[in-house]
């Protein structure tokens, strides 16, 4: 059995593109990803728009909901993926263990078509980190 990653998929309003990454990451890669994600200014609700394009995929939100972050959640993560469209740099005063930024698109506001195209995006990304979090796990488990 392989440890999972801690994962925090952080956005502007924890409502759209980081609640798409959690619940993509418990979809496609559980096996290696423990996701949660946050929000800098959280809308406090997940919109129904967020919640349609996921479901046509057969992907679940239960569990979740917008909420910001913590500086426990930021201690708690093993890499932050930064959604936020700042650089990273940016946005923490205290070093992050290991962070990504992710130029992905804000759906908020939009039409489906432009959710649809944003999951998308997240989810071609996360599967990448999977792939590359097995091939981690599998150069430790050769070794």
């Amino acid at each position: 059995m392989v440890a999972r990653t801690k994962v925090l998929f952080l956005c502007i309003g924890n409502a759209c593109r980081s609640q798409m990454a959690e619940a993509i990451a418990k979809h496609v890669a559980s096996d290696v990803i423990e996701p949660s994600s946050a929000g800098l200014v959280p809308f406090g609700e997940i919109p129904l728009t967020t919640l349609s394009v996921l479901e046509e995929l057969g992907i679940s939100t239960e569990g979740q909901s917008s909420k910001p972050l913590r500086p426990a959640d930021l201690s708690g993560a093993d890499i932050v993926v930064n959604m936020t469209g700042r650089p990273g740099k940016s946005i923490f005063t205290e070093p992050v263990t290991a962070m990504e930024d992710w130029d992905v698109g804000d759906p908020y506001g939009f039409n489906l078509s432009v959710y649809r195209g944003i999951r998308d995006q997240i989810e071609t990304r996360v599967e990448g980190l999977a792939r590359r979090l097995r091939q981690k796990a599998e150069t430790r488990h050769a070794v």
